[in-house]
């Protein structure tokens, strides 16, 4: 990134309490919530099913889905078996939807950045070519980390 310091006489901004990528954190930035997103993007809905491949215990899934859901990122709906009883389903909502670059990028990083070898890739249904996650501008430029320069908000 380009270089922010200071100039002489200028004040050093603190972004504590207003940086969306903190309050983003709070909300999913613990390896749980992120399982559970990464689930949810694979297609998992039950809470059953959430507890089993993310492999915490149900009072911890349980607590994670309420605050992914009371943040806005799943919307929780009844569904019933034949025979037993309502339960809860859950499924992403736009501001879920919304996080895939996030949760994708982590994915690819890790692929890249890891030992570990993902038993899934990923393509496009429409293609067939691999996904990618890129950091462009709005005119669709491609961005690298020496090209970013940050700008009070106005």
């Amino acid at each position: 990134m380009a270089s922010q310091e200071p100039v002489e006489g200028e004040v050093a901004l603190s972004f504590a309490g207003h940086c969306p990528i903190e309050r983003a954190m709070g909300l999913v930035g613990s390896r749980s919530a992120m399982l559970i997103m990464r689930e949810a993007f694979y297609g998992t809905s039950r809470f059953d099913d959430f507890v089993q491949r993310v492999q915490m215990a149900p009072a911890t899934a349980s607590a994670h889905l309420r605050t992914l859901t009371d943040a806005g990122l799943l919307h929780r709906q009844p569904y019933r078996e034949p025979g037993g009883r309502t339960r809860d389903e859950y499924a992403l909502t736009q501001a879920g939807a919304d996080l895939m670059p996030v949760v994708f990028g982590l994915f690819e990083w890790g692929r890249r950045h890891t030992d570990v070898q993902p038993l899934v890739d990923f393509a496009h249904a429409g293609c067939g070519h691999p996904i990618e996650v890129r950091v462009q501008c709005t005119a669709g430029h491609d961005v690298g980390p020496d090209e970013i320069e940050w700008r009070p908000a106005e």
